[in-house]
Parts: C-alpha cells; structure tokens; sequence
C-alpha cells in the first residue's frame, strides 16, 4: 500500500493540472486562443515550499483575481483566500497545497508568506568620522535632511523621545514599544541632538515616520508619497533565502512607480552561515543575504564594518542567488548590518537635499544610488567584491558630487547608444565612473533578475583606448568567488563601475549602450569624481573629540604610500607638540590618546613642502548641568567651572531642536516657574570665543530634582539605631538641617540639628520603642523652610518584637515586627492559658493573620530565631 500512495498523490496532481486546463478552456469569457504558456509548475513555487505539505497560508500573484476565486471555490471549498492591501495582483491562501495552487494557470508564483522579522543589531554605538557624515555637517551646515521625511519600517519607536521632538509624522500613542531598536535606527538617521550630541543623526532635521514590518511588501507608495518620504529604512531580515520572489518584485515595480523614493536595506548578520537553497548551496559564508526581499534590484543593500572599515565577520555576504554585486555598499555598524543600513539611509537623504537645492526637485533613487556607490571607499579587495560590494559609503564625497554637478542622466532603446563627456583636469589622481539604472521587475523566480541589460564604457578619444567595467566571477565555487574583479561587458547588475589611475588630462567620453532592452527605453544616471589627493574627515567642528581617551584622526588620501609628520596644538599656542614623527598616510588614520583637557585644537600632517591642517574641534569633557533645586517659587541650574571658559552658552528645548537661551559668565542660572515649564536645558562652555562641548539634557521638571531634597530614606527601616540618609542637590543659601520625630500629638520635634551639607547621616541619639516618624527640616537665607517626605522607622532593642495594631480586628493582619535575618515564631494562648494557633514568619516585618480567636484579650509568645521566647499582649475586638 505504502508504494501506491506516491503515485496517487502523482495522479492526483496531473488531474488538478488537467482540471485547471478544462476550467481555463470552457470559463465564459476564456479561450484557449487567450491562454499564454505558464511556466513549470517547480519555477512557480518558492524555494524550499514543499510540495503536498499540509495546508498552510501562502502568498501567490494571480493574473486574474476573479477568475482564480472562482477556481479556487469549486476545486478547494475549504481554502480562504484575503487579499493583501495595496497589492491587488497578490493573494493569501490558506488551506491549499503549494503544488495544487501552483498547478492552476491564473497562479503565476506561490511563495512564502510574510514571515516573522527580526532586528539585525547588537545595540552599539555610532561614529560619523568612518563615513565622512561629519565632514558635510561641518562644511556644509544647510545640509540637515530638512524638507525631507524618511520612514523607519520596523517596530513603534519610542515617540517620547525628545530627539525626535516636532518632527514625527505619524505618532500612535497607543503604540507599545517592543525594543529599543526602532529607536536607536531612527536616532542615527534623524536624531535632533536634543538628549545629548551623541543623539544628532545623520539628516538631523529630516521629518519621521513609522511603518510596520509584519508584512515584508512594501508599504502604500500613495501614502509614502503623502507624507514626502523619499528614504524608507529596513534594518531588519529573516532567513537565508536565495531566489527573486514575490517580495524583491514589488520593491523593484515600486521604485519603477515612484522613481524618487530609495529603498535602503541591511545585508543581513548572517556572515558565518551557510545557504541551505540556491545556486551557492552548501558553500560556506558566502550568498547569506537574509530575505528574498533583499534580492530586488533597485534597493540598496548595506553590510557593516568595523571602525577601522574592515567587514565585520557576520555581515551577510553576496552574491544574490543569480550572481550579482550584494551588498553594494558597507558603512561603520560595531553593532550590525542594522545601523550601517541606517547610517546610509541618513546619508541619502542629505545627498537628495544637496540635489534639490541645485536642481529644485527630489532625484531619482537610480541617481542617488549612482553617487553613492561611486563616491565610495574602496574596501576589501581592489574595486568590487561580494563582501563590500562598491566600497565604504562617504558622504563627504557624495555630497559634493551632487553640489559639483558631476553626474549626468540619460535613456536609450535596444541598440542605442549615448555618448557622454567628461573633462579630467591635469593632476587627477584617481577617476570613477558609475552606471545605475531602475530596472523593470522580473518574473518570479526568474534565473536571472536583470531585464533591460545596458553596458558602460569609457573611451579617451585621442587614441581610441577603451576600458569596461569591473565583474566578478559568480561561478558557485569559494575560489571562483574569491578571484578578483576584471574588467569585462556586465550582464547581471543594473549598476557598473569603471576606475582608472592616474588617468592623463583631457576629455573622456562615457558610452552607454542598450545591448538588451526589451521593455524601453531605459533611463539611466551617470556619476563620477576625481580623486582629492588629501583632506581631513576626523576631527571636524561639527564633533568633538573626548578627553583623556583613544580617538580615531582620519583622512582621505589617494596618492601613494607616504611619510608624513603628524602634530597638534591648543588654539592659542605658537609651538605645534608631535604626536608621531613618522605616518604612512595611505593608512589613513591614527589613534590618538588626547590629553584630560578642555580646548579648541588643531591637527596637521606634514609631508615635504606640504601642510594639511585640520578644522578647529574641541578636545573637551561633557559639561553636565545639575538642578541644584526646583522649588516653586524658582529653580537653580548649576555646573562645574570649565579652566579657560570666559563664558557658558545654556540652551533650552524648541519646537524641534535646542535654542540658544542665555550665556552667562558664572556657573548658575535661576529660572523662574515659566521657564521651567520649557523643561529641558543643556550648557556649554565658551572658550576662547568657540563653543565646546555640552552635555546631556535633563528634563528639570523631574519630581526627583525636588526642592533641595534628592532623596531621604532610612539606612534601614527596622533596626536598634534609628538613622536616615539625607541628600541634597545644593546647599547654596541653605544654613542649617534638623532632623524632627513626630511625637504622639502630632506636632513634629528637633531631635538632631546639624550644618547643612550635601550628603548626611542623620541619627535620633534616643528614639522611642517601636514605629515612628521622621522628616528633614532644612533653614534657608531669609528665614525660608523647606521640609522633606515623612518617612518611617521601626525601632527595636535587640532580639525585641513589636505587635501593632492594637486592639486588633477579628481577622484583620497584624503586623509582627522583629530582628532582622530571624525566623519568627508566634503562639497565640487564651487567657486560661490554652494554646489557640501558631503562625510562623521569615521576614523582619511581617502581616499575619492569627486564626479565629473570637473577642477577648489574647497572648502572644514570640521566639526570634534562637532567642529567649518573649510575650506580648493583644485585644481583639
């Protein structure tokens, strides 16, 4: 019997394939003549979906919605099918079998549905120096993603988070937050700076809105268009899946459908893992990208590396499943391919602000991924490979090449050619060309995903010398994928590269060429730069450097292995000190350990007749604010004295971002109780006429700020000494502190009175058995009192008890209060003397409930550990 099952279930799929044929040939309104030739039935179902398994919930694309819901009512009565919003060509099935669904021609693929993603961090910090973000804030301080909105596809982020204050789009309060990674993600594309400097992202002022990643599609474009987001970050995976699906094709028709929008995704953090499916099946870390959805075309996809830009281990590697260039870019991501995702998507969107204020539009994503992969660093091995893709993102670079113009957009048709020119000015070190264009989506589960195939190449018309592109080997082989890129026609990428060193002065022209164009014509963008042969990336004015700590020097060289001097000075000072007498500046950083000071400086390296000095950046410590009090009738502000400031800048919270508010010469403020209501300040130290570094920004209005008091509690709540812990913010105008008891009137009395000070230990010299109540009184200038929380204290003698309430309530807990660290034990006795329960306790002050005693007067004999038995009386009404 065993042996006829799997020719019935063969049977069985050969008669619904015969079923569906017949349907299709006699539905009203079908003919045959209508009918087009489906692919297979194994290439219209999703790697790795198991033919005949149960039922189960599945996307598929239908060529008629109708038609196949009609279908599926008359073949699978038990199967439901709904709809996935804003995809009107998908549907998700339930109930029905893979190889069953995928044998009806109005299905064109089944996959996957939605499966459940995660974070692709390790929550790190962040450092803008690597790819060159703080360089455009220094030089170019227009550049802050203002007027554009990005969206942070993922879990709710944390909308109390002052800095995103003023610029959240679409804000649900009611929206739980499931981590901090939402948050951090959108920190370091768009964060204000307001919680700290650390909290200024990328495109600091660009506007925020959230989305969902429950479901892999993408979003609305009507609704993405609405709220003005031209950059949609996905720092989030699932698992290795190697093939062009459902989910990579409408990532690739929707950059097609709004051109501006730029789709930016995480390499994944899977770099050590093997593919278990796809061409590169079984072959170790390579081909580990972590989502179908990361195999369109038209997004970008980021790996991470390290400070030092080396590929960090588990960033997911390439190729995608048909061998092209994935990732195609790497960014600094100590924490994970999330955050490098982020970074990038930070700096796209200040490379469509420098776009939009030459040219008065937002640029087509093709553009801005054409500059972004050719303003890159080189990384790992020369030119392009499956770890880094195109290289380390650089801003700097990037920016500059929108704000110079130099890019160039076009379209051809099958056949066609067009031929570009470009000007190399004598000196040029280093020339880079990039071709980038949007392609049309392929089927799914194509072979290969590219459709419209164009080729580049750069010709010197004074000799006829011609130069292509640089490819890699994608033959499924770890040497083969481990050879380096040559130059040869690119026919799996929609993006191609040409560099060429050193190249001679002149005009160069750049022919791009459509070699397949089935669905044209395709428009396409041209960037490329000329290599500067040095400039400073780390330190800027826009970051400062820690004190007393190792910090990474950066800068951008692209001559040759040369000697440099490297040397610094404190503004100010004639004599520069030598940090090292001898640098290689192809290395292209040092580590510095800075000196425990706060002053502006400047770095320089010296080599030949050749001086390269930095920016003026502080070298500084944080300066912290305090609220030394936040009394009613006014608040203090205070902070520590900065050697050399002549001046300190406070700063309140804005509408969005923090404002000037006052500059001081001392070291305190008071605000009155409006200004307080504006809730968070910050200060920094003014020297030398330049502003240095502040610190965090507290929200004064904090009920632990109190007036004076910070906290006053016990040392401990049941002990043989009575003892409270007093705290103060300031003790400026204050002269005198007292502790008072509050006796059994009511009225509170003195029982210590001491100098005031910021920290104290408080002590009742002769408390009274039992509870009692304590409060701090402190005295002020100008006869001022302020009083701390009443807190209590139980004094007991060694190895006493205490029984409270009494008289008790016929059943109510009494509360049992004895030496700290003993095991109670309580015996309850009439008045004839007979024993009427027991309870035992553990604790030092314990609630129990004695059993039912009916009223009268009672006896307890309570033991403490191993001490003597002591007794107590009780009333019980």
């Amino acid at each position: 019997m065993s042996a006829a099952f799997p020719a019935c279930r063969a049977f069985r799929r050969i008669l619904v394939a015969v079923v569906c044929s017949i349907a299709v040939s006699s539905w009203p309104g079908i003919s045959k003549a209508q009918t087009t030739p489906t692919p297979p039935i194994s290439r219209r179902i999703a790697p790795g979906m198991l033919a005949g398994r149960a039922p189960h919930t599945v996307r598929v694309s239908v060529s008629d919605a109708a038609a196949f819901r009609q279908w599926l009512a008359r073949e699978k009565p038990e199967a439901t099918v709904t709809a996935e919003p804003h995809h009107p060509a998908l549907l998700r099935v339930q109930g029905a079998s893979p190889s069953v669904l995928a044998a009806c021609p109005w299905i064109t693929f089944v996959d996957k549905a939605s499966r459940q993603a995660h974070d692709e961090i390790r929550l790190s910090g962040s450092d803008f120096g690597l790819n060159k973000v703080s360089p455009v804030h220094s030089r170019y301080p227009s550049l802050t993603g203002s007027g554009l909105a990005v969206s942070i596809k993922e879990n709710p982020l944390d909308i109390q988070d002052i800095d995103f204050k003023g610029r959240l789009l679409n804000p649900d309060p009611k929206a739980a937050m499931q981590s901090s990674h939402s948050t951090i993600m959108a920190t370091l594309i768009a964060g204000g700076g307001n919680s700290s400097p650390d909290g200024k992202g990328a495109a600091w002022q660009a506007r925020i809105a959230q989305s969902d990643y429950s479901n892999l599609l993408p979003d609305d474009g009507a609704v993405l268009a609405q709220q003005g987001v031209t950059v949609q970050n996905h720092s989030y995976g699932v698992g290795i899946e190697n093939y062009y699906g459902l989910e990579a094709q409408a990532y690739d028709e929707q950059t097609r459908q709004y051109p501006a929008l730029l789709h930016v995704f995480s390499s994944g953090n899977s770099g050590n893992q093997t593919s278990s499916s796809g061409p590169y099946s079984g072959l170790a870390a390579v081909a580990n990208l972590t989502g179908q959805f990361k195999m369109a075309k038209n997004v970008l996809l980021v790996g991470a590396t390290d400070a030092l830009g080396q590929v960090s281990p588990l960033s997911s590697r390439g190729p995608a499943y048909d061998g092209r260039i994935k990732p195609e870019l790497v960014a600094y991501g100590d924490g994970g391919s999330s955050e490098a995702a982020a970074l990038v998507s930070g700096i796209s969107l200040l490379v469509q602000q420098a776009y939009r204020e030459k040219q008065g539009s937002v640029p087509p994503a093709a553009l801005v991924k054409a500059v972004l992969l050719n303003s890159a660093d080189d990384a790992g091995r020369p030119a392009v490979d499956f770890e880094s893709g195109y290289g380390q993102a650089d801003a700097l670079g990037a920016v500059q090449t929108m704000l110079e113009n130099r890019f160039m957009q076009g379209s051809v048709g099958q056949g066609q050619e067009q031929v570009l020119q470009i000007t190399v000015p004598a000196g040029t070190q280093h020339l880079k060309v990039t071709l980038a264009w949007a392609d049309p989506a392929a089927a799914a589960n194509a072979s290969r995903a590219l459709l419209n195939d164009l080729d580049l190449t750069l010709v010197r018309p004074t000799d006829g010398q011609r130069w292509l592109p640089w490819t890699l080997s994608s033959y499924a082989h770890p040497d083969s994928l481990r050879l380096p890129a040559r130059r040869r026609p690119d026919h799996l990428n929609n993006a191609e590269q040409i560099t060429l060193d050193v190249p001679g002065p002149g005009i160069y022209e750049l022919h791009v060429g459509g070699n397949q164009v089935p669905q044209g014509p395709q428009s396409f963008s041209v960037a490329y730069e000329f290599g500067q042969l040095f400039s400073w990336t780390q330190p800027t004015s826009a970051r400062n450097l820690p004190a007393a700590s190792i910090a990474l020097l950066r800068w951008q060289w692209a001559g040759p292995a040369t000697a440099a001097r490297l040397e610094y000075r404190p503004i100010g000072q004639r004599q520069w000190q030598v940090l090292s007498p001898s640098i290689d500046l192809a290395k292209q950083y040092f580590r510095w350990s800075t000196p425990d000071t706060t002053a502006p400086m400047q770095v320089r390296l010296l080599t030949g007749a050749a001086s390269y000095e930095s920016d003026t950046f502080f070298v500084a410590r944080p300066l912290a604010l305090q609220v030394g009090y936040n009394c009613p009738e006014e608040t203090l502000l205070t902070w520590a004295r900065v050697p050399g400031a002549t001046h300190y800048q406070v700063y309140v919270l804005g509408e969005t971002q923090l404002e000037p508010f006052r500059t001081l010469p001392d070291t305190v403020l008071f605000l009155t109780p409006g200004e307080v209501a504006r809730g968070y300040y910050a200060v920094a130290p003014v020297v030398q006429g330049l502003v240095g570094e502040r610190g965090s920004t507290p929200n004064i209005r904090q009920e632990a700020y109190g007036c004076y008091i910070r906290s006053f509690i016990p040392q401990q709540l049941v002990s043989d000494t009575v003892r409270l812990q007093l705290q103060l913010g300031t003790t400026f105008r204050l002269k005198t502190t007292q502790l008072q008891r509050r006796e059994a009137d009511g009225t509170f009395r003195t029982v210590q009175t001491v100098p005031a000070a910021l920290a104290q230990t408080l002590t009742d010299a002769s408390p009274v058995p039992g509870r009692a109540e304590y409060r701090a009184k402190l005295e002020a200038d100008g006869g001022r009192v302020y009083y701390s929380a009443v807190e209590e204290v139980f004094f007991v003698r060694p190895n006493d008890v205490l029984v409270y309430p009494v008289p008790a309530a016929q059943g109510a807990p009494l509360t049992v209060v004895g030496p700290k660290d003993k095991a109670l034990r309580v015996r309850v006795f009439d008045m004839l003397g007979r024993l009427r329960g027991e309870v035992k306790a553990d604790g030092t002050i314990n609630s129990v409930v004695l059993p039912i005693l009916g009223k009268g007067t009672f006896l307890l004999r309570i033991s403490a550990g191993n001490g003597p038995e002591q007794t107590r009386r009780i009333l019980v009404l």
